[in-house]
């Protein structure tokens, strides 16, 4: 069930399992923590939601994720995105939408690193929980997986 991961470099580790919630239009999703080489030291985390729903594609994406500030600059990211990529795979997925903040140049080069195409940039409705959060617009980057 692809509960841990690895390239040799980084380990993906599941934390948790996050269940459908159709009232909210929110598919199903698992947070893992990226882990870099036989430390154990936590470096970021990655979530990958397994659906697809027009919000998700338009604005929250399948897949989040994050790095602490000292692990910036070795590619973790891109690489917890391409073995992130047999979740999906595994589901029968064939295409994840990675979504970012325009001003987010590090997240930009992250989904052009693995091949990712940015598709648009798009307003952020104000019913969005990420609109309440203060953010305001999306670039929309298409990752084709098969």
């Amino acid at each position: 069930m692809h509960e841990e991961m690895s390239d040799g470099e980084i380990t993906l580790r599941l934390v948790k399992e996050i269940d459908a919630d159709p009232c909210k239009d929110w598919v199903a999703a698992r947070d893992y923590s990226i882990i870099v080489g036989a430390s154990s030291v936590i470096a970021g985390g990655i979530n990958i939601r397994l659906g697809y729903t027009l919000s998700l594609a338009r604005y929250g994406g399948n897949i989040g994720y994050g790095v602490r500030p000292e692990f910036r600059g070795h590619h973790y990211a891109g690489k917890a995105c391409k073995l992130i990529r047999e979740v999906a795979v595994a589901q029968g997925m064939d295409v994840l939408w990675i979504t970012c903040n325009p001003e987010n140049l590090a997240s930009r080069k992250t989904c052009e690193w693995i091949g990712a195409t940015l598709v648009e940039t798009v307003d952020l409705p104000p019913d969005n929980d990420q609109y309440a959060d203060g953010d305001r617009r999306k670039c929309r980057y298409r990752w084709i997986i098969y």
